[in-house]
């Protein structure tokens, strides 16, 4: 698949067929590869599954979701509640670590905090990107790895210490003493 209006109508067709996606107030165009979404839906899980529909797509490279939530009003929550929320979730999944919070704005979520692995971060924000209320996630959640460049270095001395080979047998120091392969 390789021509635009083909793409562009994959991408209208599989946001169709995508059961969590009401493509209704959707538009799609495609330019080269590049597919831009835009348009209203009903909730951020929307939002997100909508890219993930059009990335499915042969032919798409980069998918631009210019999408804007519009939440029902059943779906409303103000921002006391929507950040009481969101943080109950956050402590409830035993994949984020303590020290991540969040705050909300108009149904924008925002998360802060300190994390020491990328698995994290994505497991706070799928945490709260389900909860209702939610119109989009903002992730400033810091990668920060406690590394002493002292203790760094002396590891890094240390392999490659280990991997140079011994000048009386030419073998290296994790080679077992046994024979040769035959």
């Amino acid at each position: 698949m390789g021509k635009a209006k083909d793409i562009r109508e994959a991408t209208e067709a599989e946001l169709s067929f995508d059961p969590l996606v009401d493509a209704t107030d959707m538009s799609v165009r495609n330019m080269n590869g590049d597919v831009a979404l835009n348009g209203t839906v009903p909730s951020y899980p929307q939002y997100l599954e909508a890219a993930a529909a059009a990335q499915r797509v042969a032919g798409v490279k980069n998918v631009h979701n210019h999408l804007e939530v519009m939440l029902l009003p059943d779906d409303y929550r103000d921002d006391a509640m929507l950040t009481t929320a969101a943080n109950n979730a956050l402590i409830a999944n035993v994949t984020v670590p303590d020290g991540v919070e969040a705050t909300a704005s108009n149904g924008n979520l925002t998360l802060t905090g300190t994390v020491g692995y990328g698995a994290q971060r994505a497991a706070a924000e799928q945490a709260v990107s389900r909860l209702a209320g939610v119109r989009n996630v903002k992730d400033e959640i810091e990668i920060c790895v406690d590394a002493d460049p002292v203790g760094v270095a002396l590891l890094v001395q240390d392999a490659r210490t280990a991997t140079r080979s011994s000048p009386t047998t030419g073998t290296s120091r994790w080679a077992p003493a046994a024979t040769p392969w035959r």
